[in-house]
C-alpha cells in the first residue's frame, strides 16, 4: 500500500481532511489517538468509527517487527516481516535516529553489501517506508529518519520521495534529520532539488577512482566520482544542508595514502563532512576491516588536511548483523543467535549499519 493509497481508503470510510490527518499523524508518530482534547468517539463520522478497526488491523499489517537484535551501543536491528512474507531490516540507532529500508534487495550489486546478494525482489510501498518508522516510535522516541537500509533509494524514487514528503509534514520529523543515501543517480538529484521537503543527502562515494568504483559499485550510475561531488555539492548549496559523504573503509583497498591524496583533492572546498565506516564484516565477500588504529589515523590526517572528517561505528556491529544478514539468516533457517564478534574499542559516532551497503 502506498500512502496515497491509505488516503484514498481513509476518505472512502468517510473521513473528512481533519479525520484523515488525526489517523495518519497518530499512526506515524506511534501516539494514542485519543490523547487529545477531542475523543475519538465524539470526533469521527458514525460511518469512519465503524472502519476503524479494519483500517487499524490495515496499519498494523503493513510491517511487524519478527525479531529483534540489541546491540551493545544502545542500537537495536529489527527484522521486520511485510504482509506479503518479504522482510526488510530497520535499525533504531542511539541519540533518536532510525534507519528504514527502501528496498527488498537492491540492484546495485556492491560487491561488500550482504543486500545485493540476491538482487532486487520488489520495491518498499511508502506506506511501508512509514510503518518501518512507526514500529520504531513505538519502541523509543524518534526525531531522524535515514534512507540507507535494504535498497537504492534513487531505484524507488516516486515511494520514497512520498515517504519522505510525509515524514516532514504529518510525521513531525525536521527536513534536515530526513536523510536520502545514495550512490548517486542523476534522477535522484533532479528530483530532490524540486521537492517541497528537501532532505539532505548522503553520497556512497567509497573511492576517488573511477575504475575501483566501477567495480566496487558494478551496477551504479556510470558517473565519476568527480560528476558525483559536483551534483551533491549543487544540491547541498540548494537545499541548506551538508553532504555526508559515506566512505566504507576496506582494508588495501580505500584506506591507503594516495586514498586520502584523492579525497583531498576530490573534497577541499565542498560543503559537507566526510564519514569513514569501518566495514561490517560480510562472511565469503573478500573483504576485511581495517584496524581501529588504521581507521583513525586516517581520519585524524584528513581532518588535518582540511577534510572535516568523522570516523563512524556501524551501529550494532558486535551481532554481527551487517544490513542484509539478518533477512539472509532468517531465509536460511537460522535459529541460533547472530554470534557476538570483538569489538575494538567504539568510535566517536555511531551510524546506520546499512553502511557498508548498495
Amino acid at each position: 500500500m502506498h500512502l496515497h493509497d491509505l488516503r484514498l481508503r481513509l476518505r472512502a470510510a468517510g473521513a473528512g481532511p481533519s479525520h484523515e490527518h488525526r489517523i495518519l499523524r497518530t499512526w506515524s508518530q506511534a501516539l494514542p489517538r485519543d490523547g487529545g482534547k477531542r475523543p475519538t468517539a465524539n470526533y469521527f463520522p458514525a460511518g469512519l468509527l465503524a472502519e476503524l478497526p479494519a483500517i487499524d488491523a490495515e496499519l498494523a499489517a503493513l510491517a511487524r517487527v519478527q525479531t529483534v537484535h540489541p546491540g551493545e551501543d544502545g542500537s537495536e536491528r529489527l527484522l521486520v516481516g511485510l504482509a506479503d512474507g518479504q522482510t526488510v531490516e530497520s535499525v533504531l540507532l542511539p541519540r533518536g535516529g532510525v534507519c528504514v529500508s527502501s528496498q527488498v534487495g537492491c540492484a546495485v550489486g556492491c560487491q561488500f553489501c550482504m543486500t545485493g546478494q540476491a538482487g532486487l525482489l520488489r520495491q518498499v510501498r511508502s506506506a511501508e517506508i512509514v510503518a518501518q518508522v512507526a514500529l520504531a516510535r513505538a519502541r523509543r522516541p524518534v526525531s531522524r529518519v535515514v534512507f540507507m537500509g535494504m535498497g537504492e533509494p534513487s531505484h524507488n524514487l516516486d515511494g520514497v520521495l512520498e515517504a519522505i514528503d510525509f515524514l516532514g509534514t504529518v510525521g513531525n520529523v525536521g527536513h534536515k534529520n530526513l536523510v536520502f543515501s545514495t550512490v548517486g543517480d542523476p534522477r535522484a538529484f533532479e528530483r530532490l532539488h524540486r521537492q517541497t521537503v528537501r532532505p539532505a543527502l548522503a553520497l556512497s562515494l567509497h573511492t576517488t577512482d573511477a575504475a575501483l568504483r566501477r567495480r566496487l559499485l558494478p551496477r551504479a550510475p556510470d558517473l565519476t566520482p568527480e560528476q558525483l561531488v559536483d551534483a551533491a555539492d549543487a544540491y547541498a548549496r540548494a537545499s541548506g544542508y551538508p553532504v555526508q559523504y559515506q566512505w566504507t573503509l576496506l582494508e588495501g583497498i580505500n584506506d591507503r595514502s594516495e586514498d586520502i591524496e584523492g579525497l583531498v583533492r576530490l573534497l577541499r572546498g565542498r560543503w559537507g563532512v566526510l564519514n569513514l565506516i569501518p566495514f561490517n564484516s560480510v562472511e565469503g565477500s573478500g573483504f576485511a576491516r581495517p584496524t581501529l588504529e588504521r581507521c583513525e589515523r586516517m581520519a585524524r590526517t584528513l581532518h588535518e588536511r582540511g577534510i572535516l572528517t568523522k570516523l563512524r561505528h556501524s551501529a550494532g556491529q558486535d551481532v554481527d548483523g551487517g544490513c542484509g544478514q539478518l533477512r539472509a539468516r532468517a531465509l536460511g533457517g537460522a535459529t541460533q543467535p547472530l554470534r557476538r564478534a570483538p569489538r575494538p574499542a567504539p568510535a566517536p559516532e555511531a551510524d546506520c549499519p546499512s553502511l557498508p551497503r548498495s
